[in-house]
């Protein structure tokens, strides 16, 4: 097939289009700047998810598309609530709509913490359920995968700030762990390359589960303080926790958590993903020999 995957220039997008290429598939990326470490084989295509009317036309050129484009943040995007708007609604319709009327299957991520109060999960949340309309009334068939927290190699720990990135990066450098209010929030962590496999699957499999939410995780939430005490201990630092005011965007004590379920559609069980203890071991082999901004 030949696939175009809108924001394939991000963190996922870079794994996703390495899973699609291993199965022989052309490949586009759609971005608004070029990426210079690409994959020659992957052609670049540089456009903007607003522009309406460019979208259609890449879109009508491939025979599948995957849209990854998002404005990412939990206390970063409370202040750019239009913005958030713009990219991960607007632009999420727009997505719909190339669809829609170029009659192409697709997937959609969205994500897991969608009661949060912050506009990174409002938008997104808006965007699933737009997704599951299009789907109903306009006989599109759009896969919507609803990631939890994903984690892995080359993952930026800012200006958006990731807990594992963040995580490891301190305890490498045998600094304070800082945790948001007591730590006792629950996160589903994912591994990127399992993202990437749901995300596949999710557009090559001849599901016909249009009318759910594909949820990619494992379904066993841990605290953030155990969290903390796994990279510290997979680390051997000597790093100290410290707790610090909880930031805006996020509710204390909140619950992300998948019922994966819904992937044995896709012949994914929470059984053969990546155990937590595996996926920190090689993303903290991989710190240790890189950084990134």
């Amino acid at each position: 097939m030949n696939i175009l995957v809108t924001g394939g220039n991000g963190f996922i997008g870079s794994y996703l289009l390495e899973n699609l290429r291993r199965k022989g598939h052309r490949l586009s990326s759609f971005d608004r700047t070029p990426k210079p470490t690409l994959d020659p084989r992957i052609r670049q295509i540089k456009g903007d998810i607003l522009n309406l009317k460019h979208l259609k036309q890449v879109v009508n050129r491939h025979d599948a598309a995957i849209n990854l484009v998002g404005k990412l943040g939990t206390s970063e995007t409370i202040g750019t609530p239009f913005e958030s708007l713009d990219v991960n609604l607007r632009g999420a319709l727009n997505f719909y709509e190339a669809i829609r009327s170029s009659k192409k299957p697709a997937v959609a991520i969205t994500m897991g913490a969608y009661t949060w109060p912050n506009t990174y999960s409002i938008t997104k949340y808006a965007a699933e359920r737009f997704a599951l309309m299009y789907n109903l009334y306009h006989a599109t068939k759009i896969a919507v995968v609803r990631a939890m927290n994903v984690y892995g190699p080359g993952q930026k720990h800012a200006p958006v700030r990731k807990v594992v990135p963040n995580f490891i990066r301190w305890a490498l450098a045998n600094r304070q762990l800082r945790i948001y209010g007591d730590g006792k929030q629950r996160i589903d962590l994912i591994t990127v390359e399992d993202c990437a496999e749901i995300l596949s699957r999710a557009l090559l499999r001849k599901h016909k589960s249009f009318d759910i939410v594909f949820e990619a995780g494992s379904g066993k939430p841990i605290t953030v303080n155990r969290l903390a005490d796994l990279v510290i201990k997979l680390t051997g630092s000597r790093s100290k926790m410290s707790h610090v005011p909880m930031r805006p965007g996020e509710p204390p004590h909140s619950l992300t958590q998948a019922d994966p379920a819904a992937l044995k559609r896709l012949g994914i069980t929470a059984k053969v993903l990546t155990p937590l203890s595996v996926g920190l071991k090689k993303t903290i082999a991989w710190y240790k020999h890189h950084d990134v901004p």
